[in-house]
């Protein structure tokens, strides 16, 4: 029975730890505006309990620190308007923009040296 109550509160521990930080803060306005201004773009998909996905985010905001000029949007890939503009079909997808052109796309990448790598040569 311990075992049963164990594996319970691991699974909850896990769920609130997926959730950190996501919510949609996707805007074309705000979106389009960056792009005018010359920064690179990074939008990344995101969906409810996966923890791939708030893996990805931790290292996003850690990068926001260690990059300038660079703007960051998230959104929940259940939200078919904003998936289809980028053709986004997964969560954890990750895009970089650059000049009014994707110059990045990846599906599940959440190690940091890789994505520091791809915000790297997109400067």
């Amino acid at each position: 029975m311990k075992k049963f109550y164990f594996i319970i509160i691991l699974a909850i521990l896990s769920l609130n730890n997926s959730v950190y930080g996501k919510e949609t803060t996707y805007n074309k306005k705000l979106f389009d505006k960056a792009l005018s201004e010359g920064k690179v773009v990074v939008v990344s998909s995101w969906i409810k309990y996966c923890t791939s996905c708030a893996s990805q985010m931790k290292v996003l905001e850690k990068a926001k620190n260690d990059f300038d000029n660079m703007e960051y949007f998230a959104f929940d890939v259940t939200k078919k308007e904003i998936a289809k503009f980028f053709n986004v079909q997964y969560q954890t997808t990750l895009l970089i923009f650059k000049n009014n052109k994707e110059v990045y796309r990846s599906i599940g990448e959440t190690t940091k040296e890789l994505i520091y790598d791809a915000l790297k040569s997109s400067i």
